[in-house]
This record gives structure tokens, sequence and C-alpha cells, in this order.
């Protein structure tokens, strides 16, 4: 045993006892916190990595404070109708996110997610993430910022926003203080959404390469969420909780499958990786309820690159370490340590997070998958008018409906809510006298189309409902354009901004234009 190694057992030895009474005050932690908003002292994630010898060095959550002591900022949000920007925080030391004040700065227009702060103090916050191997679809290459309220939960009973990546979306900081380099132990954590992933690369958070670009391997340690199979995978048909190392997601030590890394879909998930000298290890389990499994613990990858390590320390949420930008997911929390966090830490952190309280938010006139449905407008000018196809061409427009309109009318002011097929956590609509073909915008413009297959195609032709601009019903954002909404314009339907370059982004009764009653069907 080296000196080294010694030593570092020692301070864990003399940590434990602070640890065992750490882990003690961590379910009271949560329950404190959901009756006044604040946490018991030395009771949330980042302490109890403190007692266990392995401090925070990251913390991210757009739902809470980490440190029972934190009373800042949680993330800032942008608004589209005038660009001005907010900080968003605690209700208290140690509480939950202020939500109603993002309510009130958004209230009518929509808003974006620019920064999630870093809670540690060492200025680790994550921001757009730029170009690099891979170049995103915003100005300049970047990627998209998340829309602020479109993943909200409830957390001890408090109303939360979490992080939706929709493909095309990502948050990166290259310039970090005090994340692990080279083959330097840490630990990482994140809760994540189990239900909203895809097959696309890759819904990391973590330690990434500095130039944005592929490096090599090794040169990146991350929690990896998803189902894709190209590089790793392990029972059942996923999603998986794995690590990406670059060039492979890793379930095992063996690239490809490996048999103990079972597919998870709590609604809340927690995942843990972490990683030290030619030892590394994934854990994970239900954010709601019960502890964590170890799905892997043992050496390095069996490939070359993996031992010893080459850790650069951005950190990345959403993405790839070169920027590869294909994938979903949506995220609530993570941290990142110095050190490599014993299992009795992560088990203390878990029991903290069960007490938390995660909650799903159900969003009221949400349309169902598999019904009919049609989309009422609610403008003052046009509450008879209904969603619906053209008869002459394929664009979709709105049009008054009523019980003494044609049968062809009603058919065409009529949608099947399907699974979202460029996300299934959102929907698409089939049109009902036009089967196979699906409401989907196409430069901008809404029409019903024959999809061609591609993941462009069918990321136009999904929206995800949230809550209205207006209150009335329901507001449908572009899955692959955060910002953008289903509005009607001159009685025309396209995906609009509030305020921008074409005369559909007009912010004159944008909220009321966005804004749509789900009703039973014409047809």
């Amino acid at each position: 045993m080296s000196v080294t190694a010694a030593r570092l057992k020692r301070v864990r030895l003399l940590a434990l006892p602070v640890l065992v009474l750490a882990m003690a005050t961590a379910m009271l932690g949560g329950r404190a916190a959901a009756g006044s908003g604040a946490a018991a002292a030395g009771s949330l994630p980042c302490d109890l990595y403190a007692a266990g010898g392995t401090p925070c060095v990251a913390a991210h959550s757009t739902t809470r404070a980490l440190y029972s002591a934190y009373n800042g900022r949680l993330y800032q949000v942008k608004r589209a109708s005038d660009g001005s920007t907010r900080d968003i925080g605690v209700l208290g030391a140690g509480g939950y996110a202020d939500a109603a004040a993002q309510d009130s700065f958004c209230a009518g227009t929509s808003c974006l997610i620019t920064v999630i702060y870093d809670q540690s103090g060492r200025g680790n916050h994550l921001t757009q993430a730029p170009p690099g191997g891979f170049s995103g679809p915003a100005e300049g290459g970047y990627d998209n910022l998340a829309e602020a309220s479109a993943a909200p939960v409830t957390v001890g009973g408090h109303k939360a926003y979490g992080v939706f990546i929709a493909p095309g979306t990502g948050y990166r900081n290259n310039h970090t203080n005090g994340i692990a380099t080279g083959d330097q132990p840490e630990g990482m954590y994140a809760i994540l959404d189990g239900t909203h992933y895809n097959g696309g690369c890759c819904f990391d958070y973590g330690n990434a390469e500095t130039s944005s670009r592929d490096t090599g391997n090794g040169h990146m340690e991350t929690v990896y969420f998803g189902n894709i199979k190209v590089w790793g995978y392990g029972t059942g048909n996923g999603p998986w909780v794995m690590a990406d190392l670059e060039n492979g997601l890793f379930s095992g030590v063996n690239r490809g499958y490996n048999a103990n890394d079972p597919s998870v879909s709590h609604r809340f998930l927690t995942a843990v990786v972490k990683g030290g000298p030619n030892h590394w290890a994934i854990r994970a389990g239900n954010a709601q309820s019960g502890g964590l499994s170890t799905y892997y613990d043992g050496p390095r990858p069996n490939v070359s690159g993996y031992h010893p390590m080459h850790k650069e320390g951005a950190i990345i949420l959403g993405i790839g370490g070169d920027n590869s930008n294909s994938s979903a997911g949506t995220f609530y929390e993570g941290v990142m340590t110095s050190g490599y966090p014993s299992d009795a830490t992560e088990n203390a952190v878990q029991a903290n997070i069960d007490a938390a309280g995660y909650a799903p938010s159900t969003l009221a006139g949400a349309p169902t998958v598999g019904s009919r449905v049609s989309l009422r407008a609610t403008t003052a000018c046009c509450t008879n008018d209904y969603l619906r196809h053209n008869s002459s061409d394929s664009n979709a427009a709105i049009a008054a409906i009523s019980s003494s309109s044609s049968s062809a009318d009603k058919a065409a002011a009529t949608w099947i809510v399907r699974p979202g097929l460029g996300d299934a956590s959102c929907v698409s609509f089939e049109s009902a006298d036009k089967p196979g073909q699906y409401l989907r915008h196409y430069d901008f413009r809404l029409r019903v189309d024959t999809l061609d297959g591609s993941a462009l195609s069918q990321q136009d032709a999904t929206f995800c409902p949230q809550a209205s601009h207006n209150g009335q019903g329901i507001s449908l954002r572009s899955a692959n354009y955060p910002s953008d909404f289903v509005r009607h314009y001159d009685y025309g339907v396209y995906i609009a901004g509030h305020g921008g370059s074409h005369d559909w982004d007009n912010t004159t009764a944008w909220a009321d234009d966005t804004s749509w009653v789900v009703t039973s069907p014409w047809a």
C-alpha cells in the first residue's frame, strides 16, 4: 500500500462518524425543506460529500440548493419579449428554487435557461455550448438553450423546473476550476428523467475535453443516459446508465455488451459514475425511493487508452465531448467531486435525494397519446377557429368549424395524438383524414406531410405541450426550435418566436396566438 493510499484511508476513517451523523440527518433534511423551504444543516448532497472527504467542486441544479447553507443563484433565464435576464435563486438557505419568480418574469412570453450556476463557489457555471467537432443549430454554430418552463416538477411540494434537453441543445464550461484532470480521482451524480431519452449521441453530464473536440480515448469521464448501442450497452433494450470515456460508452470492463448493466426507467433516476487510477464504477437508483445499486465496480476498460486516464476537466451537459448534440434528456441536479467518493457517502446522498421529494407535475388540458382531438384558438378574434389543414394545399390554417360544417371540414380539423416521432416525451399529430401524414413545420410554416423517415422530418413533426402563455389551454413548443411555439398569424399557422425577423414573430397578441385549447374531436 502506498503512503498516499494510507493517508486517504485514514482521513476517511476519521470522517466516518461525521458521515454517519450526516446520514441520519439526510432523511430529515428533505422533510424539513418541504415545510419551510430550508434544509437541516449538513444534510444536503454537497454537505454529505464534504463529510465523506470528497467535496463538491461543481454543483448544478435548477430545482434546489445542494448545500444546506447555500442561499444564492441557481440559474438565469432570458426573456424572449425584450431580451432581459433574471437570476432565479432559492426560497431560503438550503431550500428549493423560487419558481414563482420565473413564472412572474416569463409571464406572457417564453424564456430560455442561459446559465446554470455552480453552487460550489468555484465558478464552474454552465452556459451555451460552443461549436466543436460538431456545430450546433444556433447562431455561430452554438447549441440551443433549453426552454425554461419545459420540464416542470415538484420537489418537496414546491414547484420547480428541470433542464429539458432536446436534440441540438447543450451546455458547457471549458475553463473550469478544480475539476479532475489526467488520472485524478473524481465522482459525479445526476438526477435525470428516466423516461426522457433517445439513441442520439450523447446525453452526458461530467468531465470532457477543453477543446470541444475528440482528443482520444480516456479524455472524458461522464454520466451517460440513453439507449444508443453503437459503443456499449447492457441488458434489455435500454435505456442504460453508462460512462462516456470518449470513443466509448462503457457499461463495464468490456467494450460493447456487459450483462450487469440493466435497463432502467425510473421517472426520477439517480445516475452515478466515479473513477480513479485503474478503478471506476457505475451506480444508479430510483431518485424517489430506495438505495443505489452497483452495476459495475472494477478496473478500467480492457481497451488501450483508458489506463491511465487523460481527463481534461471541462464540464458538459446534454452533449458529447466533441459537441455531438443529437441526444435528448432532462436534468434536475448533479455534482462533481474531488476524490473518489465511498459507497457510504453516495448512499447518504441517495437518502437525501429520496427525502427531497421529487414528483412529476401534471399539465392540465394536455392531449393524451392515442386520442383524437381538435385544437381551438384562444385569441379573442378567433375563439370559434380550429387548427386544420387546407383542402386546396397542404398548409395548416385556422378556420371556423361548427356543428353545421361539412364532414370534410370537420375531418380536416381533427388530429390523432401520437408519441412524438422525434422525442417520445412530446407528441406528434397525425391527420385524421390523411392517414400517415403529420403536422410538421417546413420553413417555419405548418403543413401536413408524409415524412421521409429522416431525423429532421421527425423533429419537425414533434411538439412539446407545456403551460399556455395566456392561461388558456396549452402551448405547443417546437421540438427542434426551443424558443418557437405553434402560432396562428393572419390565419396561417407557423412556429414563431416572441419577436424576431419574420412577420409571424410579431409580438402583438403572441401569448394569445400561441395558446390552444384541446377539445373533443370534430370527426
